[in-house]
């Protein structure tokens, strides 16, 4: 056994050593990094985010990231309100232990989970909100996600089956926005017109103000996706009844500031980052898009 010997000192340096210690004792690894809170999206489970994990370890060591393991697979289909109780139940302590705050990271339809969270969550301590490739404004494509759900329907008469009572019991269907039958879209969708703030409801001003407390937001898309449709979505942009894309600026839910999205951009909390060449199911294992539009908003 080895015997640590304390040299003598003056007692006037006595009382200074535990100061002097804590100047000079490094700070822990990754103490200055927030936690990041990880849902992903449709068909989707834990095991698709390990690049990102892999990513994240290597540029900010020791970050405390979870993965939510909820609604893997064919379960992610339920309906998205019943999601986000879910969600919910299991970020809300992760938020607790972090006074600092913490950062949400989501995939594609897991961004609209995500959102949702933000809207309800009453004393949420998000920084950045970073939706990575999420149909913000809804979805109106044919995928192949969509024909092997509805074989035997296509994009333009799908809004038969989501605007049905039945049909909004899969979570496609609640953020199907069909450009051409918008008064169908905004009675019958039951999750995305009423967190877009597009149909009144008793909480819409509520939502809205719990929306605003988040520090950034973050939005990550491209054209070369091929499964949000338009790939502009991702920023908010969406058809009009000719399905040519407005952009966000162009949009009712941006010139009323429905839920906040006009009001995020005068205080310069949106980033927008487009990348070109990665398809849908790449964007969490990309390590330029990582470096590039996720990493900078993780510390």
């Amino acid at each position: 056994m080895q015997v640590l010997r304390v040299p003598r000192v003056p007692c006037a340096w006595v009382l200074l050593l535990p100061f002097l210690l804590l100047i000079a004792t490094p700070a822990a690894h990754g103490a200055s990094y927030k936690p990041v809170i990880v849902v992903h999206g449709l068909f989707d489970s834990s095991y698709s985010f390990r690049h990102l994990l892999e990513y994240i370890n290597e540029t900010h060591p020791g970050t405390v990231v979870t993965v939510l393991d909820l609604f893997d697979g064919r379960e992610s289909l339920r309906p998205l309100w019943e999601q986000v109780q879910g969600f919910q139940e299991a970020v809300k302590p992760i938020m607790e232990k972090a006074p600092q705050g913490v950062h949400l990271l989501c995939y594609s339809q897991g961004g609209l989970v995500c959102r949702a969270l933000l809207s309800v969550m009453e004393e949420h301590n998000v920084d950045s909100f970073i939706s990575l490739s999420s149909p913000q404004m809804g979805q109106y494509g044919d995928t192949d996600y969509l024909k092997w759900l509805f074989p035997t329907s296509m994009r333009s008469n799908l809004y038969r089956i989501c605007y049905s009572p039945w049909g909004q019991e899969f979570s496609i269907c609640n953020y199907w926005h069909d450009p051409h039958h918008d008064d169908l879209y905004l009675n019958a969708s039951s999750f995305l017109a009423l967190i877009n703030g597009e149909r009144d409801h008793p909480n819409a001003t509520a939502w809205r103000k719990n929306f605003l407390r988040v520090g950034h937001l973050v939005l990550i898309g491209g054209p070369d996706d091929g499964v949000i449709t338009p790939w502009q979505s991702s920023f908010f942009g969406f058809y009009d009844a000719n399905e040519t894309v407005l952009e966000m600026e162009e949009q009712l839910v941006y010139l009323r500031d429905s839920f906040g999205l006009k009001t995020l951009l005068a205080r310069g909390a949106i980033v927008r980052c487009p990348m070109a060449g990665i398809s849908h199911t790449n964007w969490h294992s990309n390590r330029t898009l990582y470096d590039t539009c996720i990493e900078p908003w993780l510390s």
